[in-house]
């Protein structure tokens, strides 16, 4: 039996964690981290193939996952502690000097969970296929998996990313989009029109799903059906429908907490819709 409930609690942790570490620091980047959460949650307590303890650094023998938006690394960091890769009370020390969680994730202070440093946006994709690529020579059956956001499919190297994907038939790959409309400059319409993505990515080669980035049952379909393409010739994007800032009613909808802390007394206004369910640390 699916408990929802259980990631819901967990995901409603996960926001908290974002809010406090991104105030803690005075800057960061919780809008994306915030519609994201649900996903990476699913991925992490449910999808992925991954434990603390079997994980490696070369992702032999288990799935990996690549951070392509590296600023929403407060989400991943979050994921990663309450997972049990690494202590959750070092998320207090987000973006301070000598940290292991910077401001995007790096691999110079091996933090467990991490595969490849990320932040340069349109990078993470071509790392995954990669990735999957080194897996299917080694004969790892393992996945792959990527999370871009909506604003960096704009990058060229997107593009010639998927592209490679699709010629070389890199069918253990599963990549994920969190399409919640808005960049750090407005609305992605308003900077450049991304249109029907879903068209877009089926006519590189790619195999397309479409989902509700907020309902588990959707994430959990979308994984699903992800899962039955593979192996079939085609790498695979989910386009998950989110909302930035999802959680906290004055950040939802808007680019303006793209890139902007919160300060003390909008966290705690924040912090007062979400609840703490794993205990804060």
């Amino acid at each position: 039996m699916i408990n929802i409930r259980n990631y819901q609690k967990i995901a409603s942790q996960v926001r908290r964690d974002i809010l406090r570490m991104v105030t803690g620091a005075s800057s960061g980047h919780p809008g994306g981290s915030m519609s994201s959460a649900d996903i990476m949650t699913v991925l992490y307590f449910k999808e992925m193939n991954v434990t603390p303890e079997n994980w490696r650094r070369d992702g032999k023998g288990h799935d990996m996952f690549f951070l392509s938006i590296g600023h929403v690394s407060p989400l991943f960091y979050s994921v990663l502690a309450r997972r049990g890769f690494f202590p959750i009370s070092e998320l207090e020390t987000f973006r301070a000097y000598g940290s292991r969680l910077q401001g995007h994730p790096s691999i110079e202070a091996a933090l467990p969970g991490v595969h490849q440093a990320s932040g340069s946006l349109g990078q993470g994709l071509s790392v995954a296929v990669g990735a999957a690529l080194a897996k299917r020579l080694s004969g790892d059956k393992s996945r792959v998996f990527a999370l871009i956001g909506d604003g960096e499919t704009q990058e060229g190297q997107i593009w010639e990313a998927a592209s490679t994907a699709a010629h070389l038939k890199v069918d253990n790959l599963i990549a994920m989009t969190d399409w919640n409309f808005q960049q750090i400059d407005g609305t992605t319409d308003q900077v450049q029109t991304l249109g029907d993505l879903s068209s877009k990515w089926e006519c590189f080669g790619w195999k397309a799903v479409v989902a509700d980035g907020h309902s588990y049952l959707g994430i959990l379909e979308a994984f699903e059906r992800a899962n039955f393409y593979l192996g079939k010739g085609s790498p695979v994007m989910i386009l998950f429908r989110t909302i930035m800032g999802k959680g906290v009613d004055f950040m939802e909808d808007t680019c303006e907490w793209h890139g902007k802390s919160l300060s003390p007394e909008q966290c705690e206004m924040a912090l007062a819709q979400l609840k703490e369910t794993l205990g804060d640390y």
